[in-house]
């Protein structure tokens, strides 16, 4: 991966540029659904980004459950993970108002384009919009919140979690939503997950408790479980994680 500097109205931000490179084989393509792959995540919203508003109408119900568990007030700072086009942000600046702060992390730029487009529309002067991974992402804030809304690459590594949680505040609320396997009884339900995964995620790990890594970082942890348990909403209050 080969990063090169840009300039955003003084902001300089990261872009990425997958090096080329051939196809994977049969093997080597299973191998990674084992855990997430940046290359082939970005190369999937590249072609996903112009209807990934339109695929992601199902899970408007979870997501707008999540930010209200998210608790905002008037003037909070929240970190919305993996924000791709910025669906979520009407929801946020509803509750934190012109005075409060969203960052937007997101590592496609396809998707943190459109996220752009919407803000710009939207005349939101309070979002800033970080191009980089998770675990990557320098952020210069320290957040009232934290939301992770169907990132679960995002929620398969440690690393992107730890950096996100370096920059919340003591007992700030994180709340993480996405799809998760219904029981094995349910063969169609989990059909729906499997099309799913395949086609927004590059790792299937995981996908039986995709809050295990979060469950460990935050207190009072709760998961309710959606839509015949295909959906799941994990909610608790950040603690810092250990140092490395």
């Amino acid at each position: 991966m080969v990063p090169s500097r840009r300039s955003h109205r003084g902001r300089v931000t990261t872009r990425l540029h997958p090096p080329e490179r051939p196809p994977p084989s049969g093997i080597e393509w299973l191998l990674r659904r084992l855990r997430p792959d940046r290359e082939a995540a970005l190369r999937q919203y590249q072609w996903r980004a112009p209807a990934y508003d339109f695929q992601l109408m199902f899970a408007r119900p979870a997501r707008e459950l999540a930010v209200t568990r998210l608790g905002l007030k008037r003037g909070d700072t929240v970190i919305d993970v993996g924000c791709g086009t910025g669906l979520s942000f009407p929801l946020l600046e509803e509750r934190i108002g012109p005075h409060g702060r969203i960052i937007g992390i997101e590592q496609s730029p396809e998707m943190i384009g459109q996220a752009r487009d919407r803000t710009k529309e939207h005349g939101w002067h309070n979002v800033t919009l970080v191009l980089s991974p998770a675990e990557e992402a320098d952020i210069h804030v320290a957040a009232d919140a934290a939301l992770f809304c169907f990132t679960h690459d995002i929620m398969r590594m440690p690393k992107a979690l730890d950096n996100i949680f370096r920059h919340l505040k003591p007992g700030a609320r994180v709340v993480a939503t996405g799809l998760k396997w219904a029981p094995g009884w349910n063969l169609p339900a989990n059909l729906m997950v499997l099309y799913g995964g395949l086609a927004s995620t590059t790792s299937l790990e995981g996908l039986r408790q995709p809050w295990s890594y979060l469950a460990d970082r935050v207190s009072a942890f709760k998961v309710e479980q959606l839509f015949t348990r295909t959906v799941y909403l994990a909610t608790g209050i950040a603690h810092r994680p250990p140092h490395h």
